[in-house]
């Protein structure tokens, strides 16, 4: 099958667009035709090897963890799903190599749910990952109720756009630190947006006097300690990229895939709860360059690697 790979650490340069073996689907898992795949901030670090501490990696390694695709076939026991089930899946597993941008993956049943009827594949591929991360963040690590004011962080980004809208549901009050290009952006999320920089403790405080309920933190160093300082007595906090938290009393959340939560992330798309912003799409011959463009740090909801199967006369 074509996939892009990598077979050493570093930029986006070493990613190639070529021929690699076929996936083998265990018991447990079922071989999905993707259709689509989106790209994390995480993915770039695991390119460039500041993962390599915790995740074993087989060389060559497929990036990428989110998937939308079509079932073509079901591992023995994996009962599920069926061929020609659209699914959607963070398909991560405890090593790096066999990622989704692919023209296949063998996905564990684990790591699937069904797709969104009212999305696209474009569109459901970004929900996984960052959906899965907003929403383990919102409603457990910060157990975000009516009427708690929120502070979400990076708010026009994958996870901050997911994390702002899942407050609002809650009936929390959210306000969302983003570039002033994002704030009408944000306005329609629901959240009262505040521009990054010099005096952004001062601008919180001007809305938010009392202190924040809740603080969802995804840029860490100073960010995570102004955050800590913004909290009203008895604040919650959480971060997904500063291990520090934990000392500041507050916890540390890396996502892991969860196929009830996933299952639940559908639920509230398809009741127009959540809404999937796609930034741009590329080809998957072109990953690299949607590597770059990820990595200019502005990105507004999600980046997307689409597989062309209708130009190649597939489904």
């Amino acid at each position: 099958m074509k996939a892009i790979s990598y077979r050493a650490y570093g930029g986006p340069d070493v990613l190639e667009y070529g021929d690699v073996r076929d996936p083998k689907v265990g018991p447990d898992s079922v071989l999905v035709k993707v259709r689509a795949a989106a790209l994390n901030p995480v993915d770039y670090k695991c390119r460039e090897g500041y993962l390599d501490a915790a995740l074993d990696t087989v060389f060559p390694v497929i990036p990428a963890w989110d998937v939308a695709g079509v079932v073509v076939q079901p591992g023995a026991a994996a009962p599920e799903f069926a061929v020609g089930d659209e699914v959607i899946g963070y398909v991560r597993e405890d090593f790096l190599s066999r990622g989704t941008l692919a023209e296949y993956v063998a996905a564990p049943v684990r790591t699937l749910a069904r797709k969104p009827r009212n999305l696209t594949f474009e569109e459901a591929a970004g929900l996984p990952l960052a959906g899965l991360t907003a929403y383990q963040v919102i409603t457990k690590a910060l157990s975000v109720t009516e009427g708690d004011v929120v502070l979400v962080h990076a708010a026009a980004g994958g996870v901050g756009t997911f994390a702002v809208q899942l407050a609002r549901h809650a009936g929390a009050r959210v306000i969302g630190t983003a570039s002033e290009r994002n704030h009408a952006y944000l306005r329609d999320l629901g959240a009262e947006p505040v521009v990054y920089g010099d005096g952004l403790a001062e601008r919180v405080r001007a809305l938010a006097p009392e202190g924040v309920d809740a603080a969802f933190d995804t840029i860490g160093g100073d960010t995570l300690k102004l955050s800590a300082d913004l909290l009203a007595p008895g604040g919650r906090l959480a971060s997904i990229a500063d291990g520090s938290v934990i000392a500041l009393g507050g916890q540390y959340c890396f996502v892991r895939p969860d196929a009830a939560d996933l299952t639940r992330l559908t639920e509230l798309v398809e009741q127009d709860v959540l809404t999937a912003h796609v930034q741009e799409t590329f080809p998957l011959e072109r990953a690299a360059d949607a590597f770059r463009l990820l990595e200019e740090g502005r990105t507004r909801g999600k980046i997307v690697v689409r597989v062309d199967w209708a130009e190649e006369g597939g489904q």
